[in-house]
């Protein structure tokens, strides 16, 4: 079943309308970040194409990294078994990487039986489109491509409520936006958080507090409170997270990347407050799905002038050329670093 339809949400629409129907494609190629969501659909169609019960003949997994094109080759060609489907699941394969096995990969999926369904899933590999390439032009023509990307953020909210009230408890909205903030927007890593402070609260209300009880907060979170604390002139608690994520083994090359990025935002923030916009132009021009960040920012940025704006920008990027070239200890940049922007830069 042929599909030449683009575009990030296109696949996944095409996806939930064929299984609606049940009336699934033979080739697809499941890619994105959010595994979480990925994997909840692969079980969809596993629970739709394979009568339970008959997994070890009619679902085949292949890790592509040990693939035997002969082996897939044979997995296609082998009729299913007391089902009208097969499902085959390919891991992680490089579809263009070598061009010695282009030619049976072309014919494979030239010819592929209607009663197969081929998913390529990239988890830890990159996914690659192909190009113009020939082997690219019938991949874009025969498999539909299906992006798993985060959620909204009213998504993703209504989700986590979902989550908290199977555990029997409720948790409101700006709450749960706090919780995406602080933990991240995949719902893999979030799966987890609201085991934990499900478990942990008390009440039957999730609160604030229990959150930050027992919580792991994304290194994006951790600067921005790092961040947070410079903008109220709180040095002592800015150099105790950043002292916690030198205690976790952070890079302070990954920290630096990630404070500065939020001093561009911080100095957009700036610019928008400078030119009479609001919180929704600033979401709009870094694409920030959270109002809780977004307003958090803003409301930083109301504690500085422009000049501390940009000049917190330029000694990031300065900070940043040392990293690279200069053989100091990144520890002690970043630590001074810290050091100009709490005293005004």
């Amino acid at each position: 079943m042929a599909a030449k339809k683009t575009g990030p949400d296109v696949g996944l629409a095409q996806l939930k309308k064929e299984l609606s129907a049940e009336k699934l494609g033979t080739c697809y190629l499941f890619y994105g970040e959010e595994d979480y969501l990925r994997d909840s659909y692969l079980k969809k169609v596993q629970k739709q194409l394979i009568p339970l019960g008959m997994e070890s003949f009619n679902l085949h997994i292949f890790q592509g990294k040990d693939l035997d094109l002969r082996e897939l080759a044979d997995a296609v060609d082998a009729f299913p078994m007391m089902s009208q489907r097969t499902l085959i699941l390919v891991y992680d394969f490089d579809l263009y990487k070598n061009e010695s096995r282009r030619n049976a990969l072309e014919e494979l999926l030239s010819d592929l039986p209607e009663y197969v369904c081929l998913i390529f899933v990239f988890d830890q590999l990159e996914y690659k489109s192909g190009g113009n390439t020939r082997l690219g032009k019938l991949v874009k023509k025969t498999a539909t491509a299906v992006q798993f990307q985060p959620q909204s953020q009213s998504d993703l909210n209504a989700w986590v409520r979902r989550r908290f009230k199977a555990y029997g408890k409720e948790i409101d909205m700006g709450t749960a936006e706090y919780l995406t903030f602080l933990c991240g927007g995949l719902m893999t890593g979030l799966q987890s958080e609201i085991d934990k402070i499900a478990n942990y609260a008390a009440g039957n209300n999730i609160q604030k507090a229990d959150i930050d009880a027992v919580a792991d907060p994304v290194l994006d979170a951790r600067v921005f409170q790092m961040t947070d604390a410079i903008s109220a002139r709180n040095f002592r608690r800015a150099a105790e997270i950043l002292s916690d994520l030198y205690l976790m083994h952070t890079e302070p090359i990954m920290i630096l990347s990630v404070l500065g990025r939020q001093m561009r935002q911080l100095w957009s923030a700036r610019l928008t407050l400078e030119n009479r916009k609001g919180q929704g132009d600033l979401a709009a021009l870094w694409d920030i799905r959270s109002d809780w960040q977004a307003r958090k920012l803003m409301n930083a940025a109301r504690q500085f002038n422009l000049g501390w704006c940009r000049r917190a920008v330029i000694l990031c990027a300065e900070t940043d050329l040392a990293m690279k070239s200069s053989g100091l200890d990144n520890e002690e940049l970043l630590t001074e670093l810290l050091l100009r922007l709490a005293n005004g830069g």
